[in-house]
This record gives structure tokens, sequence and C-alpha cells, in this order.
């Protein structure tokens, strides 16, 4: 790697590799825990000893020059050297950290995972912000460049140099409303073939519930179709109407709403929800310290 006096320091190639991956200054800025002054005075270091702009300002971000694309994998090389021969890496604080963390989470997840992981968040570390994005096809990717620093959820396809870690299971269950007029209590499966089903087309989830249906040869009368798992609690209160889902959001929506939750009589394949990082950031500090509050608060169903 040319330079006019010797290799960059650790964090100037930190910085490089960084702002390679998100193209953004301000983005850099957060995820280093920096001023975008101080960006902006290392990334003058870094141009004057690689005598390159190594990066340009366009409407779609700052983009590589030929010379920072050329740099790109040898500076990984090397930050991936540095991390398993020194652990030259500031200790992570969250009493005084100033930081973002990025989660991949389900729609369900923002019910019932997120409320409590901020109230905690706010407890013990003010300065960490959260930023949220959705479970899809980018995720993994996501996870790998730094742009998601965990996903969280039923994520079977995520590949090769992805951790992963058991948080809690999930069985399926049935929600009815508290005065249903058929339903008290328990639920057989005439009921189930009979009443009338909110379909909830979120969630990584409902293909176990579909294919347990064909499975079991059992169809639902659908009236309501939803995208997601806003209005569903309000809907099921109101009506007549049931509907079949992962237990912790339905235990949510049942606490939240005063809905009688009632045992699934078609048997839906269970799933494990985890959360999931890349092998880049496994000795993150501030991961590793996310990854601790997610498991003390949620690990085993807690």
């Amino acid at each position: 790697m040319p330079a006019s006096d010797g290799l960059p320091e650790p964090k100037l190639l930190l910085l490089f590799e960084v702002l390679y991956s998100t193209g953004s200054v301000t983005r850099a800025a957060e995820r280093l825990g920096q001023s975008q002054p101080t960006i902006s005075l290392w990334l003058g270091k870094l141009r004057q000893q690689l005598r390159d702009p190594l990066f340009v300002r366009t409407p779609g971000g700052m983009k590589p020059t030929p010379q920072a694309e050329a740099l790109i994998t040898p500076c990984r090389e090397v930050l991936e050297s540095l991390r398993r021969l020194v652990d030259w890496e500031v200790a992570f604080d969250p009493a005084t950290a100033q930081r973002l963390f990025r989660l991949c989470l389900s729609d369900a997840s923002h019910i019932t995972l997120l409320p409590r992981l901020l109230e905690r968040l706010r407890e013990i570390a003010p300065g960490v912000r959260l930023e949220l994005a959705r479970i899809d096809g980018h995720t993994e990717q996501a996870l790998e460049i730094g742009e998601a620093d965990l996903a969280i959820g039923f994520i079977p396809w995520l590949g090769g140099g992805i951790y992963q870690q058991v948080l809690f299971p999930q069985d399926w269950v049935c929600l009815a409303g508290p005065t249903h007029p058929r339903i008290d209590g328990q639920l057989t499966i005439s009921d189930y073939q009979r009443e009338g089903h909110v379909q909830v087309s979120a969630g990584t989830g409902q293909k176990l519930l579909d294919a347990g249906l064909v499975r079991a040869q059992t169809k639902r009368r659908i009236v309501l179709e939803l995208p997601g798992f806003l209005g569903v609690g309000a809907v099921i209160q109101s009506t007549d109407l049931l509907v079949t889902l992962p237990r912790h959001i339905g235990q949510t929506l049942a606490d939240t709403y005063g809905l009688q939750v009632l045992e699934c009589p078609v048997p839906i394949e269970g799933f494990t929800v985890k959360q999931h990082w890349h092998a880049r950031y496994h000795q993150d500090a501030g991961n590793r310290w996310l990854r601790g509050v997610l498991v003390e608060l949620f690990g085993r169903a807690r």
C-alpha cells in the first residue's frame, strides 16, 4: 500500500474501510463514534499519505476512486491481521458511548422486542441511538459491509460468515376477541375452519404456517389480509375474527388489547428467534455489548 511516510495508522485504515462500505462521511462518523470534523481531518491525512483523493463526493454519496478500489482489499487484509494480533480497539463504555447501532428487525419485533430494548438502552447507555431496517434479501450483505450491526428474527437463509445465537423458541397461538360469541377459552379444529380469519402476510414464519395448514389439509376462511401487524389487535378486539400468530407477538397483542390466547388446533412447526452478526464484527466491543444486552433481556423467552 503506497504511502509517503509508512503504513497509515489503524484508525485511518479503519476509516478508509468504513467510508468505502458506507459511502457517507456522516455514517462513517456515527460508525466510528467521532465527530464529522474529526473524520474530515482523518480523511485529509489519509489522502496525503496515500497521495490520492480516495473518495469523490457525488449526488449518490462518496464514491471511491480507482486507487481506492485497488486499495480496499489490501486494507481489509491489514485490518484483519491487526484484529487477530492486537486488540487496539478502545473498550466500549455504554455509559459514555455516542454510537449508532443499526438493527434489522421483523415487523413483529417492532412490537415485542423494541420497546423493552429501547427502555433498557436509555437506562444504561443514554448516548446510544438505534436505526431500524427491514429483514429482506439485502440483510446478509448489510451485516457483512457494516450497514447493520445485528439482525434479529427467524432468518434461515443467511449464509456463511454469519454468527447466530438463539434467543427464544416460538410456537403458534390463535387470538380471539374477549367476548367472541362462539369461542370461549378453547378452540377446536371445527371452530378454526368455521370462523373467519385475519391473515398477516409479514413475517418470515408465515411460510411455516402455510405449510402446516397444507399438511393438515386445513383451510382458513380469510376475511381480511394485512401487510403487517399494525391494527391486528384492534381488529380482533372489535370483531369475531381469529388470527394465528407466533406466541410472542400473540401474547403481546393479547395483553395490550385484552384478547383470548388459544392453543392453535393445527400442528404448526415452531422456530427459534435468533440474533445474527457477521464474523467481521464478532470481536467488536460495541457489538459484543449489544448482543449481551439482548441475551439479558430476551434469552430463552425471559
